[in-house]
């Protein structure tokens, strides 16, 4: 790969060779793949990216650890939209507010990034079979990456899983393996598992590949906006593989000039589940948390990428804040009702945070804010009916509908 330099632990600095089945460094610590941006400078311009037609994550493939020769897999992730939101903005006090909807890739999440690279790299190593643990996301976003490319998948997921997530992996064809227990005790059986049967690792936190999918979230973010960097990009946070890759091709975008300065990320976490943000209030490591949050994609008590996902906040002197299962849930209809988007509910955590934020008077009414979506309200819609409740059930009949909307109308006060 011309463009990529090597492979470096964060924690020990120990630098390794780029080859497709990378895991952790020997001392345990997460990889970073280090590129050479004085070549991608001389391929990677404005003028290139605006020439091409390739709407997806891989019209980036100068800043993507992949071999020239790799075909792009089947599914066209990325290139999701970014709306402005000027009746959300207006609602939460701030100039000007987009709103970057991940759930309309192939699987309806972000995770299709990273599972995207996921199998780009297992046809590099040779691999046919590819495993991984999830709450849900990355699993299913896995089984139909993988599906569609011809790979045979095992995934292990926690029993709290959505039904929707769960239909997904069983309708893309994987073998699905319900663990009665934690998100950090599914991890320990992938973990063991993938070792014994000698699988591809989709594992977020330990294949550095995949944070480089996600990382073409904010490439898109950056290249949508004009190359215009907001002040503040908001987004949920669960083992902190996302913010990392979020951050990660920030600074890839800075490195080479394509933008002049860094945003500020906000890490929003549920009040249930927030080891990392109380680590970065603390100043200090992270402990573990229990996993107490309907918010299951980043029911994470024990994050696989921290280290990547302190670095990130720390080094963009971000801001972290926790929000209430009833705060996510508020978020996700004030979503729905300005600007049309339906996330579930780590979907809209992210947005949550930045609502809480903006009544705090922590962010400047003046700012430019990109809040992220990762993931479709479609996976789990239990929760988004017992928040908002049923529809108005009547039988046939025209005068049963106006005495429902005349009480209705008294139930909210209306005339």
């Amino acid at each position: 790969m011309k463009n990529v330099k090597h492979a470096k632990c964060v924690k020990c600095g120990k630098i390794y060779k780029a080859v497709p089945d990378l895991t952790n460094c020997s001392c345990g610590g997460i990889l970073d793949i280090v590129y050479d941006y004085g070549y991608i400078k001389t391929v990677l311009t404005w003028e290139t990216l605006a020439a091409r037609r390739d709407y997806s994550m891989w019209r980036y493939r100068e800043l993507l650890p992949v071999e020239e020769t790799t075909a792009a897999p089947p599914l066209r992730v990325g290139w999701s939209p970014l709306y402005p939101a000027p009746r959300l903005a207006e609602t939460l006090g701030i100039r000007k507010l987009f709103v970057k909807d991940d759930g309309v890739n192939p699987t309806a999440s972000l995770k299709d990034r990273a599972s995207s690279m996921a199998v780009a790299k297992a046809r590099e190593a040779g691999a046919k079979v590819i495993a991984c643990s999830s709450t849900g996301n990355a699993a299913s976003s896995l089984a139909g990456n993988a599906a569609a490319a011809g790979l045979e998948t095992y995934i292990f997921i926690p029993s709290r899983a959505p039904k929707g997530k769960v239909a997904q992996l069983m309708t893309f064809g994987a073998t699905v393996i319900s663990v009665q227990g934690s998100y950090e005790e599914t991890f320990e059986l992938s973990k063991a598992a993938i070792e014994k049967w000698g699988w591809y690792n989709r594992n977020a936190a330990i294949n550095p590949y995949l944070s480089e999918g996600k990382k073409t979230v904010g490439l898109e973010i950056m290249e949508q906006l004009g190359w215009e960097v907001p002040d503040y990009i908001a987004i949920s946070v669960g083992d902190g593989c996302t913010i990392a890759g979020l951050w990660k091709g920030l600074k890839d975008l800075y490195a080479i000039g394509l933008i002049d300065r860094l945003p500020r990320l906000i890490s929003v976490q549920a009040e249930g589940c927030c080891p990392l943000n109380r680590a970065i209030a603390s100043g200090g490591d992270w402990a573990p948390m229990e996993e107490n949050t309907l918010a299951d994609s980043i029911a994470v008590g024990v994050p696989r990428n921290a280290d990547k996902a302190l670095m990130a906040v720390r080094e963009s002197n971000g801001l972290a804040v926790n929000v209430s299962d009833q705060e996510i849930m508020a978020a996700q209809k004030l979503l729905g009702q300005t600007c049309g988007v339906f996330g579930e509910p780590a979907g809209v955590t992210g947005t949550a945070g930045l609502k809480k934020l903006c009544e705090q008077g922590v962010i400047p009414a003046d700012a430019a804010v990109v809040s992220v979506v990762t993931g479709s309200g479609l996976k789990d819609v239990a929760n988004a009916i017992a928040f908002c409740g049923e529809p108005v059930s009547i039988p046939n009949s025209m005068a049963r509908l106006t005495e429902a909307f005349a009480a209705r109308n008294a139930g909210q006060g209306k005339i």
